[in-house]
């Protein structure tokens, strides 16, 4: 492992991830890792109730980590992993505040189409509904960063407060904290590596957010309709 990314989701960790497998750090694990393989949901429950060596074996044979899980156990990884670097990403919290609760706060509190087809979903899959338990959590539960209230203000406090956590946890000389709009100077800098001549990757946005959740939510829905019109009488 070479680079620990720190810093909370919609803080362009997509970007980051496109960005450091362009830089030779690859492959780099994300949250959409565990999108595209709800296998490895358990393998995190187990991580968060404390067993030994699960962390180290799922992130074996990968350079780098951002966004979450990867980032809730950013210190144990920094331990874990002395010779690594750690990437604190930061956004404005009046801007990070809104894209968070419109994508993430909103699939688990909201009352639009995302949080409805994912609570659909749970009823008909048993893998998305530990999913959405690991996501409580990481994220609501009395050991996330954000067990003190769910109101702008609150979320807002508490994203700054993790990272001044981050910042006292880990020497200066080992942490960069970057914006995804400072572009690649920063980065490559601080990872000695040469600046790509194209400019930093942009992903993930809230379309691309809420598409992945409704198309997965609605394919498995398809899926289990299809299965029980086809189930014997």
């Amino acid at each position: 492992m070479q680079l620990i990314g720190a810093g909370l989701p919609r803080t362009g960790t997509l970007t980051q991830k496109e960005a450091l497998e362009t830089l030779g750090l690859g492959p780099c694990y994300h949250w959409v890792n565990i999108i595209a393989d709800l296998d490895q949901v358990e393998l995190w429950h187990r991580v968060l109730d404390g067993e030994q060596g699960v962390l180290g074996g799922i992130l074996e044979g990968y350079e780098s980590t951002v966004d979450w899980p990867g980032g809730f156990f950013a210190r144990e990884l920094a331990e874990m992993h002395p010779q690594a670097k750690v990437l604190l990403s930061v956004r404005d919290a009046d801007a990070w505040e809104p894209s968070y609760r419109e994508t993430i706060w909103s699939m688990s509190h909201g009352d639009g189409l995302i949080r409805h087809l994912s609570d659909a979903r749970r009823e008909v899959d048993p893998r998305w509904r530990r999913y959405l338990e690991l996501v409580h959590r990481m994220l609501w539960s009395e050991v996330s960063p954000f067990a003190a209230g769910r109101e702008p203000e609150d979320m807002k406090r508490q994203m700054t407060a993790w990272n001044e956590t981050i910042k006292e946890a880990i020497p200066a000389e080992r942490l960069l904290v970057w914006s995804v709009t400072e572009g690649w100077g920063p980065l490559c800098e601080f990872l000695e590596a040469p600046e790509p001549d194209a400019p930093l990757p942009h992903a993930n946005d809230r379309e691309t957010f809420v598409g992945r959740v409704a198309e997965g939510a609605i394919n498995t829905l398809v899926a289990w309709r299809d299965a029980k019109a086809q189930a014997p009488a």
